[in-house]
Order: structure tokens, then C-alpha cells, then sequence
């Protein structure tokens, strides 16, 4: 067994007529916990509790019982047959510490939520009748219909509410009963094959939904909160994936230039942008275009959102240290032509990009960035040596996602003077639209959404600012002169070609 931070776990043998029962262990750990983690409280010897284990017992088990006992923890592997029979004889003899507490205290004491088998077994029942499958069922269809990216059930004082988010803005939809909170979140707890009597940490899983000739992977996170679990779902449909680099909004001059890049046998591409922005769906889209048999395509996620065919995708798993630094490393070995790095978070992983790209692989990967020139800033930030990033890095794409006036009921509109003057256009007269609001768009004006971007290209004389560790600004200016165009700019120009609202350009630029 490893040895763990907090306790060290033995293989050694215990004879059972060693066993004497030690009031002071067995009153530290009641006997329902003893139960659920198959242990046993057998000597305390000052600040050190030994406790026979029956399973194996991972670093938060451990840091729990720490904290449930205040005692240092020393941990001893037995037979789990051996543990039950222990605290079926000894435990009825000897009051828990929280019995002998309630029964010398006038106080109350009250849980918000029990983990007893018999409580679990009753949630299992209820979860199974067919209203609350029914319930559960129609959000998840509904949200699909509704062409949404996630589902938030939110648990709150008095209400259990439930909203979309819709091309991009959450919608609040409808309350569900207070009463059936349990049962809902039980529900999807065991679709997402969760273990539904842990409501003290998160959990994550996976739902797979298949119908109407397709497969759609729904992804589950719990989260607990001060009134119970909030549960997000995020929907993976497959079918609404664009993957065409044309339909994703690069005008042709830009779209020329970033398959050019991406069509390079060696160098860095950075996709900068908040959460949510279409990264990952502009990488994929990439990858799309550039793969074929003759080149080893390779990915480190976190996580997998889509499996795309003909490419090698891999997901981080931190607990066993598959981080993306490790995983850098071990594709290295197997012979890429091209890297995908989801998200370049630390030095480690940052630095190893960069020999990649410069010993002959195209790497691809995203930044947490607000612009195109703070990329470059935020990896001299991080410690890379100036003149690695100038020789490396090859592009750099910022961008947002607007939304997409509804082509059910576009119309022309006017807009405001401020508006106008916010967004540069006080000469001349252009057309301006916006949706009316119909049933396709579900009265919203807008359906789908499409990018903005800003896309750098790292030319001479870039690179020789790089080097010289110039500012953001610096950088971004010489980029403006060599025509690049800035994120707002090119929202406007989609506005004013009927694509998208001057709200939604103020808004998202």
C-alpha cells in the first residue's frame, strides 16, 4: 500500500484475540462512520489514533478523519470481514462520543442531510417512480429542443429552480417543487452513475443520451451549496458541432491566412479568450481541417468534449499526475506531427510547448487571454525567454462569440445617437438590424451564435518587439499597421452586414 500524507497505511497481522476494546478510540469515531468506511478504532496513544481499514482509503478519507478525530492517523490494512465482525461486538458496548455529547447537553442537534443505507435505499424508490423519471426526461429534452449548452438546477430557501443557458445568456424556465429537489438530483446522480449519498463534495459524470439518430453526451458536475447540491449539465450534441473553418465568421483574407499557418509542419498557434468563448471549437475545427492519414494527430483535454475520428485525444488525470505537462512529454515520444495542448496553464507545460514547436511540430493550444498581443505578454509573464516565444509562436487568434440576429424575423431598426458614438459610427448612415422576436427564435431575436476575432500574425518585425520584451500596446500597435484588425472591429462589420446587434457588440467587446 502507498504510504499518504496524512496517515500511513500497514500491511501487518492482527489476531483477533489481540483485540481489546479501547473506550477512548472507539468514542472518537462513531459507529455509522465506522460502518460506511469499513474501519475501526483500535488504540489511542496521545495525539496518534491506529485505525484497522478494510478497503483501501484514499488522502480525503484521511484529512476527514483528522478532522473528525483531531488525532494524527495511523492506518492498518485487514480483512474487511474482520472489521464488520469488530464493530458488531465492541461498538454496542462502548457510547459514541456524539451520543454521550447529546446525552449530557440540552441542545438539539440537527442534520440537513442524513447518509443512512435506509435513507439512500428510499431516494433509490422514489427516484425510480415514474413521475420524477418523467420530470427528469422532459428538462433534459427540452433543453435539447431548445438548442441549449447547459442546464443549472439551482437549490435555494424555498424554491429548486432550473434555467438554460442559451446561446450564451441563461434563461430562468421554471421552478421545480421543493419537495421533489431530492429526487431530481438522486435521479441524475445515478444517470451519471454518482454516488448519490456523498453530498458533502463535488462530483462529476457523464449521461449519454441517444434518439432521433443521434448520440449526445451530457456532462454532470454537483456542487454543494448552503441549501443542498446545484447541478449543472452541459449538453455535448455532436450534430450542432461546426467544424467548417468557413462557416465559423473569418472574413477571406484571415481565413487564407490561418489555414496557412495551421498547414505549417512546425511552430505555435494560441487561442486566447474567457470561458466559453469557442476556443476549443476553432482547435477542433483546425484539427478538422489539417488531418489526414499521412500525419499523427495528437490532444491532451480537460476534458474530452468531442471525440473526433482520425485523432488521438487523451484527458488530464491530475490523481494519477497525467497532468498536461506529463502527457507533452510522453507525446513527444510517440512520434506527432501535430499537438494539441488545451489550455496552457504553467510554466512546465508552457515550456515544453515551445521546444515542441520548435524541433519541428505545429502545436495548438489556448491562453486565458483578453486580446491577441496580451498572449505574448502573459508567456514572457509566465518565464519564457523572449527570443523562444518570437521564434516559436507563428499566430495569435483572439475571440468572442456574438449572437446571430434571427433570420425568421430580422428586420431594420434604429438606434441611439450614444450607441452610435460608442461604436465610432457618427458619420455616415448605415442600415442597422435586430430580430422582431418569433417562435423559432423562442421570441428572443437572436438564433445561434457566430465568432469575432483578432488574429496576429507574429511578422519580422513582431517578432523583433518581442524580443526587446515590448509592451502589449507596442505589440498591438505594430499589428494594427500591418492590418489586424481589432475584435470590436470586426463585430462592427458583421453588424453592419446584418449578422449581429449593436448590443451584442457592446456587449461581448
Amino acid at each position: 500500500m502507498p504510504v499518504l500524507r496524512d496517515g500511513q497505511v500497514k500491511l501487518e497481522a492482527v489476531e483477533r484475540t489481540e483485540i481489546q476494546p479501547d473506550k477512548e478510540a472507539l468514542a472518537l469515531i462513531p459507529k455509522e462512520l465506522a460502518v460506511k468506511l469499513k474501519i475501526f478504532p483500535l488504540e489511542l496513544q496521545e495525539d496518534k489514533l491506529k485505525i484497522l481499514i478494510g478497503d483501501y482509503v484514499d488522502k480525503n478519507i484521511i484529512n476527514d478523519l483528522r478532522f473528525v478525530t483531531h488525532k494524527w492517523v495511523e492506518l492498518i490494512k485487514v480483512d474487511p470481514f474482520f472489521i464488520l465482525e469488530l464493530i458488531e461486538k465492541q461498538y454496542p458496548q462502548i457510547p459514541s462520543q456524539r451520543e454521550r455529547i447529546e446525552n449530557h447537553s440540552s441542545l438539539t442537534f440537527k442534520t440537513y442531510h442524513k447518509d443512512s443505507a435506509l435513507e439512500v435505499k428510499q431516494l433509490k424508490q422514489e427516484v425510480e417512480k415514474a413521475p420524477i423519471v418523467k420530470l427528469v426526461n422532459s428538462l433534459i429534452t427540452q433543453a435539447i429542443s431548445m438548442g441549449a449548452s447547459d442546464i443549472h438546477l439551482e437549490p435555494f430557501d424555498n424554491e429548486f429552480k432550473v434555467r438554460y443557458r442559451i446561446d450564451g445568456l441563461l434563461n430562468e424556465m421554471e421552478t421545480i417543487p421543493k419537495d421533489k429537489k431530492a429526487a431530481v438530483i438522486s435521479r441524475l446522480k445515478i444517470m451519471a452513475e454518482l454516488d448519490i449519498a456523498e453530498r458533502r463534495r463535488p462530483q462529476d459524470g457523464r449521461i449519454r443520451v441517444e434518439g432521433n439518430e443521434k448520440i449526445i453526451d451530457i456532462r454532470v458536475s454537483t456542487l454543494p451549496t448552503d441549501f443542498g447540491e446545484k447541478v449543472v449539465l452541459r449538453i455535448l450534441d455532436k450534430s450542432q458541432l461546426n467544424l467548417e473553418l468557413e462557416q465559423l465568421g473569418f472574413d477571406e483574407r484571415r481565413l487564407t491566412l490561418f489555414k496557412e499557418k495551421i498547414k505549417l509542419p512546425y511552430g505555435m498557434i494560441l487561442v486566447t479568450g474567457p470561458t466559453g468563448a469557442g476556443k476549443t471549437t476553432t482547435l477542433y475545427a483546425a484539427l478538422n481541417y489539417i488531418k489526414n492519414p499521412d500525419i499523427n494527430i495528437l490532444t491532451i483535454e480537460d476534458p474530452i468534449e468531442y471525440n473526433l475520428g482520425g485523432i488521438n485525444q487523451s484527458q488530464v488525470k491530475p490523481e494519477i499526475d497525467f497532468t498536461f505537462a506529463n502527457a507533452l512529454r510522453s507525446f513527444l515520444r510517440q512520434d506527432p506531427n501535430v499537438i494539441m495542448v488545451g489550455e496552457i496553464r504553467d510554466f512546465e507545460t508552457m515550456e515544453i510547448a515551445i521546444r515542441a514547436a520548435l524541433t519541428g511540430h505545429l502545436v495548438l493550444s489556448t491562453l486565458h487571454t483578453n486580446d491577441a498581443p496580451s498572449a505574448i505578454t502573459r508567456l514572457l509573464d509566465m518565464g519564457a525567454e523572449p527570443f523562444l516565444v518570437s521564434s516559436s509562436v507563428t499566430l495569435v487568434l483572439a475571440q468572442r462569440l456574438v449572437r446571430r440576429i434571427c433570420e425568421k424575423c430580422k428586420a431594420q431598426t434604429e438606434i441611439s445617437g450614444e450607441i452610435k458614438e460608442k461604436l465610432g459610427l457618427v458619420n455616415g448612415n448605415p442600415t442597422f438590424y435586430k430580430g422582431s422576436g418569433c417562435p423559432y427564435c423562442n421570441f428572443t431575436g437572436y438564433k445561434g451564435r457566430i465568432a469575432v476575432f483578432e488574429i496576429m500574425n507574429i511578422s519580422e518585425k513582431i517578432s523583433e518587439l518581442i524580443v526587446k520584451k515590448a509592451t502589449a500596446s507596442e505589440i498591438r500597435n505594430q499589428a494594427k499597421k500591418e492590418g489586424m484588425l481589432s475584435l470590436r472591429e470586426d463585430a462592427i462589420k458583421k453588424m453592419l452586414l446584418g449578422i449581429t446587434t449593436a448590443e451584442e457588440v457592446i456587449r461581448e467587446t
